[in-house]
């Protein structure tokens, strides 16, 4: 019985992307936000409503409603409360889960404030958040019935700082929006935002496989002040006045640059419609961060800035995982041994066959893969990924996922398109 809320869920899946969602019947085109509490260790954790909002915009698709690709730690579930049809899915991850897998969560429980959002529904739903269980499926944790005519929904306006189209492509429904909102940028600093958001579009579109799809993305980008200049340097005592509260050493790793001020950071990305957010970090210092539908985070200035933003948005975009190891990483035991990742580019070997990248291997090509110059440029199965030099297997020798500077592999590439290809029809 334990796996019974699995198959049930995939089966309505199944049968409701078959169907497919009719988004004028079920919703309209605005946005419903849920902010929640996700509380816990690294053993146990419970959801717990904070509020919620009606936003002005809804960036996502009217058609690719239903999540197909189940990746992630979480899923946002919304039922037709009358008929119990799943009308909305979506997977995420979050920093909560991040956390639950350092020492730290092991001593002490915390709260991290999270949001969902999805279509303003027209009836009545049940809001539901699902968590992957140890075997890869999803199990209920939380529900509640929500009325989109309940008076007490939020619908006050945010503060309107102006926001400006860096890429403007058409309709937000038909394609993939990139917000980019920006930290520790003063008001004599605007003009250097500005710049900041033209250079790292141009940054977006020197790959693949955005280049060739460029007519498939809206960016936006908010003109946000902060009080102070920069952001947070714990270590260094250095503690900035900030709009999103930006700060490096999450989690005690110098480089993790993050923010847990998801209110803030949400509040101001309503100001437009966004499929993506992407924090750009007024620094010089290198760090970043991605997570899966959640965000994705950069340094504005080090020299590697380009590549730790395309690296950061295969994270919270295409779902990919960090293809390194042997690395100063502050999590512990992140992917079981008996399970296979739900990434689409690491594989323990527990069930490679329903990974893409299992049908784009030669049959001539040694599996696993030996590390030699002659297959540099094959799609195999490289030992070593997803921080374990050991029992983890990698697509491609080199990637933007592993090593910055070489863009992504073939298989990412493909992980990505398919992504965007969701998005924009």
């Amino acid at each position: 019985m334990k796996n019974i809320f699995t198959l049930i869920f995939v089966v309505t899946v199944l049968s409701s992307f078959s169907q497919k969602i009719d988004f004028d019947k079920f919703f309209e085109n605005k946005t419903m936000r849920v902010d929640y509490s996700h509380v816990g260790n690294n053993k146990s954790e419970d959801f717990y409503l904070k509020e919620i909002k009606e936003e002005p915009f809804w960036g996502g698709s009217h058609k690719n409603l239903i999540d197909t690709f189940f990746y992630g730690g979480f899923m946002i579930n919304i039922y037709d409360k009358a008929t119990n049809k799943l009308i909305y899915s979506r997977g995420f991850n979050s920093l909560f889960q991040e956390w639950q897998s350092t020492v730290e969560a092991q001593k002490v429980q915390k709260s991290f404030y999270e949001v969902a959002v999805f279509p303003y529904p027209k009836n009545d739903i049940i809001f539901e958040i699902s968590v992957r269980n140890k075997k890869g499926g999803f199990n209920s944790k939380f529900q509640t019935e929500i009325n989109p005519s309940d008076y007490f929904i939020k619908k006050e306006k945010v503060k309107q700082w102006e926001t400006f189209d860096v890429v403007n492509n058409g309709e937000p429904a038909e394609k993939v929006d990139i917000v980019f909102i920006f930290d520790g940028y003063t008001k004599n600093e605007q003009d250097k935002l500005v710049a900041d958001a033209k250079r790292f579009a141009g940054y977006f579109f020197d790959y693949s496989p955005f280049k060739e799809n460029k007519e498939k993305f809206n960016i936006h980008a908010i003109k946000l002040i902060s009080e102070e200049s920069g952001t947070d340097i714990p270590k260094k005592n250095i503690w900035k006045n900030t709009a999103v509260n930006t700060t490096f050493y999450t989690f005690d790793s110098e480089r993790y640059l993050t923010t847990s001020d998801i209110k803030s950071l949400r509040d101001i990305a309503s100001l437009v419609p966004y499929d993506q957010i992407f924090l750009i970090v007024n620094t010089e210092k290198y760090g970043g961060g991605g997570i899966y539908n959640y965000w994705s985070i950069t340094c504005a200035d080090d020299v590697l800035a380009k590549y730790v933003f395309l690296h950061e948005f295969g994270h919270g975009f295409g779902g990919l995982a960090d293809e390194y190891y042997n690395d100063d990483v502050t999590i512990e035991d992140y992917y079981p041994a008996d399970v296979e990742p739900w990434e689409p580019n690491i594989t323990n070997l527990v069930n490679f066959n329903k990974k893409q990248w299992s049908k784009m291997i030669n049959t001539n090509t040694p599996r696993p893969t030996p590390p030699e110059e002659k297959y540099y440029k094959t799609i195999g199965l490289f030992e070593g990924g997803g921080y374990m030099a050991k029992g983890m297997y990698r697509p491609y020798y080199k990637c933007e996922m592993k090593t910055l500077m070489v863009g992504y592999c073939p298989v990412c590439n493909k992980a990505i398109l398919d992504m965007i290809n969701f998005y924009s029809e």
